[in-house]
């Protein structure tokens, strides 16, 4: 599909996935404890991109996230050619997200931006649980990285078809359960971006963790996945992508 159409189906996803996830974070808190809870807010992330990837997967392959694309690119199923227009997609979908998020937000007289955040990430102070950069960067790395093998196992030719939606949506569920108190969850700095561009201060400060841990971790996951458990690695040369419409 022509390149246009794949990078607006990025956006879109990204956006949906962004505002579910965050929303559920942000909305619901002040009725459910902080987040809405941990495994409510872990729920609303996986199942936005379990939908996402059913219904925007036959488009773009529903990445909806800068480390993943960079990871498919170095499992080598993804032109270095479009990963700055798929990024470019998905940090758009991710802000345009927040905005709309903040403007319902508003609507509320109990929300206070500068007190309750929009579900940013952080580390140190900044941290849920107050962990140290080096606990929060190692966080991001390993789990994107697992994440990242989850993807392209799912999504081999040799997996079952039609459960690979499922398997990545429920990884991003039990990933966020483990990492919510550490970071408050990134594995992709797309959902980073959005946040850290409106609260301004230590999320943004700090948003360069956010961007070199997912997708150092997503490259060693996709390197990883092609040496150990891929077939041959002519089967993964990068493919010819037609730019007609």
């Amino acid at each position: 599909m022509h390149l246009g159409r794949r990078a607006a189906a990025e956006f879109v996803g990204t956006f949906w996935l962004v505002l579910c996830g965050c929303g559920a974070a942000v909305l619901a808190a002040r009725y459910d404890g902080i987040g809405g809870g941990i495994v409510g807010v872990s729920l609303a992330f996986g199942l936005a991109l379990l939908t996402a990837a059913y219904s925007l997967g036959p488009i773009s392959g529903c990445h909806l996230n800068p480390a993943v694309t960079v990871g498919i690119w170095a499992a080598g199923r993804f032109p270095v050619r479009d990963i700055a227009p798929y990024v470019a997609a998905q940090v758009g979908g991710a802000t345009v997200a927040t905005v709309t998020l903040l403007l319902i937000a508003s609507g509320s007289p109990d929300y206070n931006l500068s007190q309750m955040g929009l579900a940013e990430n952080g580390y140190g102070l900044a941290s849920p649980g107050h962990y140290s950069l080096a606990a929060c960067f190692v966080t991001e790395a390993v789990l994107t990285c697992g994440f990242l093998v989850v993807i392209l196992g799912a999504t081999d030719r040799r997996a079952l078809a039609g459960y690979g939606p499922l398997a990545i949506g429920l990884a991003l569920t039990v990933i966020h359960l483990i990492s919510i108190p550490v970071t408050n969850t990134s594995v992709n700095p797309a959902r980073s971006t959005g946040p850290a561009l409106l609260v301004g201060r230590a999320a943004l400060d700090q948003l360069w963790l956010f961007w070199v841990a997912p997708i150092l971790g997503a490259i060693v996951g996709a390197l990883v996945y092609r040496m150990l458990f891929a077939e041959e690695a002519a089967k993964f040369a990068v493919p010819e992508l037609s730019e007609d419409p």
